[in-house]
């Protein structure tokens, strides 16, 4: 019994939002495998995911409507978890990332734009904090099916209520 169904919308971890098109078995070194043919919507790209693989890649449905409000509040609370050394940060980040919980990409979220009200972000640091930015609003924007500029609005709202009046680098 596969986990996913044509057409259920899906999150692929570091890509964002996709639809499962098509689950096909294909020949490989011998043997019939199963797999998820997804297109991510952002880039219009294929993925093939082996379905037996599907959890470790971190592959799941995107989150019920009734979460987004749990989302939106934990980005407005002003509780900050910042490793001091960057490069302990940016291993950690990049593992929260790839998880494909909403709630670590969140998190990562909010903390990189915490800091970048400290101080300034590394070139990467920055990428990251627009990769999370992007993964949070294709989501959030599928599942309320509005349009990514109110998300962005929103979500800039509650992280700005969470970081409070510290002071712009």
């Amino acid at each position: 019994m596969d986990q996913f169904e044509i057409g259920d919308k899906v999150v692929y971890p570091n890509h964002g939002v996709g639809i499962i098109e098509k689950i096909s078995n294909r020949l490989i070194q011998g043997r019939f495998e199963r797999f998820y043919l997804l297109r991510i919507c952002s880039n219009d790209i294929l993925v093939m995911v082996p379905t037996a693989n599907a959890g470790d890649v971190g592959l799941r449905k995107i989150i019920e409507r009734r979460d987004v409000d749990q989302l939106l509040t934990f980005l407005a609370n002003n509780k900050f978890f910042a490793q001091k050394d960057w490069k302990d940060r940016f291993k950690e980040n990049s593992e929260k990332m790839r998880s494909g919980s909403i709630l670590h990409v969140a998190e990562v979220f909010k903390n990189l734009v915490f800091l970048s009200r400290v101080k300034p972000l590394s070139f990467r640091e920055k990428r990251m904090l627009d990769r999370a930015r992007f993964l949070l609003i294709s989501e959030l924007s599928t599942v309320m099916n509005i349009k990514e500029l109110e998300i962005e609005e929103r979500i800039e709202k509650a992280v700005t209520k969470a970081c409070g009046q510290v002071p712009v680098a």
